[in-house]
Parts: C-alpha cells; sequence; structure tokens
C-alpha cells in the first residue's frame, strides 16, 4: 500500500513587515517631546501620550481603512423621490471624527487661550493626522470658522459654543438640536480658485443687509469639502464687492435652506472625506463682517 505524501505548506508569508499599528507615536517621537518644551507647550504632553498611543491602535488603523474603503455616498433623493441632498458615510468616518473632536482639535485654542497654545494644538493634530487625514478637512475648517465668525460678534455668540463643544454628533437636524456642530467652507468657483474676485456667486439683500443681514445666494461652486457640514463659510458678490456670509443647512424655522449637491469629486487620496460641487438657488445667508 503507498501512502499519500504529507501535506507541503504552499503558502508561508515571508517577504512583507508586520501591521504598522500599537505604537505609542508621542512616546517614540523625541523631536515633538522637545518641541513641545522649547516652545511652552509641556502642558499639553499628557493629552498628547494619550492620543498618541490611540492613533495607531487597532481599532483607529481599521476605521481608516474602512473610510478610505468605503467611499462617501451622495443622496441628492430619498426613496419617495424628494430632494434630500445629503450624503451617506461608513460609520468608520464617524468613529474618526469622534475622536479628533473629543480631543479638541477644533477648539482647543480659543477654549484654553494659554501659551503655546497653538502649539499644543499642533502636536495633537500632527499625532491625529498619523491615524487618518480626511477627517482633518472638517477639523481644520470648523477651527478656522471661529476667528471668522467673531467678525459679527451676534452670529458668534449663536454659533461658538456649538462649534467649541467637545462632541462630535452627525445627525442631520438643526443645529440647535444637537450637542456639537460642524462647519465647512464653500469658496471655489469654475472661474475662480485662488482668484476669487473672479466669483460670480451674487448676494441680494433680504431687508436691509449689510454686515449681519439676511441675504439670498445665486451661483455655483466647483469645490465645497465636507458638505455635511451645519453651516458653511461662503463667499459671494454683493453691489459693493466680494463678501462673506454664513450659510447655515436648516434655517431658523428648523426647514432646509436650499443647498443643492450636484455631484461629489472623484479623487485620488482623501478618500474618505466628500468634496463636492453645490447651488445655490435662492440660499439664504447671512453677512460676516463689511
Amino acid at each position: 500500500m503507498i501512502r499519500d505524501p504529507e501535506p507541503i505548506a504552499t503558502h508561508e508569508v515571508l517577504n512583507q513587515p508586520p501591521p504598522l499599528q500599537d505604537l505609542d507615536a508621542f512616546g517614540q517621537d523625541a523631536a515633538l517631546q522637545e518641541a513641545l518644551q522649547r516652545e511652552g507647550a509641556g502642558w499639553i504632553e499628557a493629552e498628547a501620550r494619550d492620543l498618541g498611543r490611540q492613533v495607531w491602535s487597532e481599532p483607529v488603523q481599521r476605521w481608516a481603512r474602512q473610510a478610505n474603503r468605503h467611499d462617501p455616498e451622495l443622496l441628492t433623493h430619498d426613496r419617495f423621490g424628494h430632494r434630500i441632498d445629503e450624503v451617506e458615510y461608513h460609520p468608520a468616518y464617524h468613529e474618526l471624527l469622534r475622536l479628533g473632536v473629543g480631543a479638541g482639535l477644533h477648539s482647543l485654542p480659543w477654549l484654553r487661550p494659554g501659551p503655546a497654545a497653538h502649539v499644543a494644538r499642533a502636536a495633537l493634530y500632527y499625532l491625529f493626522n498619523q491615524g487618518e487625514n480626511g477627517t482633518a478637512c472638517p477639523i481644520t475648517m470648523t477651527f478656522a470658522a471661529v476667528p471668522a465668525l467673531r467678525a459679527q460678534p451676534e452670529l458668534a455668540r449663536w454659533w461658538e459654543p456649538r462649534i467649541l463643544a467637545r462632541s462630535y454628533d452627525p445627525r442631520f437636524v438643526p443645529a440647535d438640536a444637537k450637542s456639537g456642530v460642524m462647519l465647512g467652507m464653500a469658496m471655489t468657483e469654475k472661474q475662480g480658485g485662488s482668484d476669487v474676485q473672479s466669483n460670480t456667486t451674487t448676494a441680494l439683500p433680504v431687508g436691509g443687509g449689510g454686515p449681519g443681514g439676511e441675504y439670498e445666494l445665486t451661483g455655483h461652486k466647483w469645490f465645497c469639502s465636507a458638505p455635511m457640514s451645519d453651516a458653511f463659510l461662503t463667499l459671494a458678490r454683493t453691489g459693493r464687492g466680494l463678501s462673506c456670509f454664513l450659510v447655515p443647512r436648516f434655517l431658523p424655522d428648523g426647514s432646509r435652506n436650499p443647498f443643492f449637491l450636484q455631484r461629489l469629486k472623484d479623487k485620488l487620496g482623501n478618500r474618505s472625506n466628500a468634496s463636492s460641487e453645490l447651488e445655490y438657488r435662492g440660499t439664504r445667508a447671512w453677512m460676516i463682517g463689511e
């Protein structure tokens, strides 16, 4: 009787490194540790150590892979034919944003304006980006919106406490019903990228107009990132020139502001974050500053 040969292993991986995870991104970064002390931001070290251990953990690395493998999906209409203009993200994207907002990356210098506050935020931000980059866009825009809004104090008084909350709330509901909000930006047009003076979107006053006044926008934006944000800074042209406006997704009465998403950009990188084209048709906005 001839015996069968012993089974031979045919698949042994020899030429691949182990997964790059479970590292201490802060603890092994001597240059970052030294920089914090040198710039007077050593007071953030405990938070930096905590975030540095999280960003290379298995859950965060898994969320990063999932958020970039499963692209955001544009939903222009619901299944009954009603226009909704929403973007659906993979749950991993929301987990990543929850981590970043919980760490205060969108708010730290505004809530704790002490010595080297911006250096402290930069250190946390540098660590967070080692986990996943696409979520950095909405976090950065939310952070940057605060000083712009302060040019119009009455708008800042209402929006700023909601922006600075360290609670990420992904629900698509009016801002006053949320535990925290995110802000986006819609500046670029087809003929006006860096040259914003070429923008053609128009703003007509509803009532008296002027700083803090209500306007109606008409135009098209070629690039609007994170279109599910709760409000947007945008540029439009009045009779006196180019001005900055705040565009909320919901109006004060709780109805949806006209905000028509035309398509999502097909990108090589930064895939977890939706970037869109959008159209303003009778969209309400409030002027910020002059």
